[in-house]
């Protein structure tokens, strides 16, 4: 026999010799069952190593002169795209009239006629054979085309209506495609990019301009009937509305369902939302609170992060950058509409709407101060995975030992107490 170390006293596994050993069948089960709970139990460390998960954090937002981008797709099936005039205006004293970048105008087809779209993009009820080219160009002081003389009643402060008994209009035949499209409806799709700051948008019928410090629209088309007796109202369905990018949509597939109650940017409150009226005289108003939120993914403190500037990325770029992060916004909104001929409201005897104003849809926008960021991270730390698997191993063979020295013990003293009876 070899001679005891110094480290023999601390051992704390003692050895039994093999004579005293004695194996079991109920033994052999519990063995082979806690080898498969441990498998099983270690995968699932394995999986949950491995898994991703989001952890959101509030900060408060210390980004300054920003911009953001509007995305919009709204249906008015009762209002042609020759009304229809988008315009911001924001607490900075910024007014941006009659946007046209980036915004696409889908004619309708009347809702008799099942809404389909017609196929032109953008309305142009000025075609090129009809433009008075042989005009000189100090004809009438200043205008040329039925476009530029709307621009100067705009710049006037004037209605233009259909144009009736004006020379230029009469010539490209204003007036008569105007009352061809009368019945149709529109579709505005696009994007637009307005400062970081308190404001609104809104859609409404007319060119607008301003009157010293009011914002005023020319509704004289809009209240004319024409000869078809064509009733405008502001039906609409708002199928999509969002302020900056969406998620990628392979980060939303990955990160799976039961987390998209925390980074879902692709769910917008509005989109889908649906508004019925047939009073030409009525106004739709969103107020909307809008959240700035970062989306960090796994390892972007590793790559370079590039956003592109603002002032030279194209719309709908701004806000994603190339190692995969993206910067938008989430919102929250209350929606409110009402008559605009004044009176108490339908649903409420006890309030009282005032009268005035211009009918349209409005989305009036705020910008909260604290911001959201969902970073990416591991669920535990390759540490954290080889700790939990020496806790399965551990804990599976102490219990599984357990369990076998109870029914070996079990065992013992049923054929003691059968052997006792013989």
């Amino acid at each position: 026999m070899a001679p005891k170390s110094r480290f023999t006293r601390l051992d704390a596994f003692t050895k039994t010799v093999d004579e005293a050993r004695v194996r079991t069948t109920s033994g052999g089960i519990v063995t082979i069952v806690s080898l498969l709970v441990v498998l099983y139990l270690a995968w699932g460390e394995w999986s949950d190593y491995r898994t991703v998960v989001i952890h959101p954090e509030l900060i408060v937002d210390k980004g300054r002169g920003e911009r953001m981008e509007i995305h919009l797709n709204v249906t008015f099936p009762h209002v042609p795209c020759e009304l229809l005039t988008l315009d911001v205006m924001d607490v900075s004293g910024e007014q941006q009239h009659g946007i046209m970048h980036g915004i696409n105008k889908l004619r309708l087809k009347p809702s008799a006629e099942g809404g389909g779209v017609i196929d032109i993009k953008a309305l142009n009820l000025r075609e090129e054979k009809d433009v008075a080219v042989h005009l000189a160009p100090d004809y009438c002081g200043c205008c040329n085309t039925c476009e530029e003389v709307r621009d100067a009643y705009v710049r006037s402060g004037w209605a233009f209506g259909s144009g009736e008994r004006i020379e230029q209009c009469e010539r490209e035949h204003y007036s008569e495609k105007l009352e061809e499209q009368k019945a149709e409806g529109c579709r505005i799709e696009g994007s637009l990019r307005v400062n970081k700051v308190v404001g609104n948008f809104h859609l409404a019928p007319g060119r607008s301009f301003s009157s010293g410090n009011h914002h005023v629209h020319d509704l004289k088309s809009y209240w004319e009937p024409g000869k078809k007796n064509v009733k405008h109202d502001f039906s609409h369905t708002i199928h999509s509305l969002r302020f900056g990018p969406q998620l990628p949509a392979d980060v939303t597939a990955r990160l799976g369902s039961s987390s998209l109650p925390w980074v879902n940017h692709h769910f917008n409150p509005l989109d889908g939302t649906k508004q019925v009226t047939t009073d030409p005289n009525f106004n739709f108003m969103y107020f909307v609170k809008i959240v700035p939120t970062s989306y960090l993914p796994l390892g972007w403190e590793k790559k370079v992060r590039r956003i592109i500037d603002e002032d030279r990325a194209d719309l709908g770029a701004l806000g994603a950058a190339g190692d995969g992060s993206v910067e938008t916004h989430q919102y929250s909104v209350t929606i409110h509409k009402r008559s605009l001929s004044g009176g108490n409201d339908e649903d409420h005897a006890e309030k009282f709407h005032a009268k005035g104003g211009i009918p349209g849809v409005f989305f009036s926008y705020d910008i909260s101060p604290m911001k959201v960021i969902n970073r990416e991270q591991p669920s535990k730390s390759f540490t954290g995975f080889l700790t939990g698997l020496c806790a399965v191993i551990g804990g599976t063979l102490t219990v599984a030992a357990a369990v076998d020295r109870g029914l070996f013990e079990g065992t013992t003293r049923l054929k003691k107490l059968r052997a006792k009876d013989n």
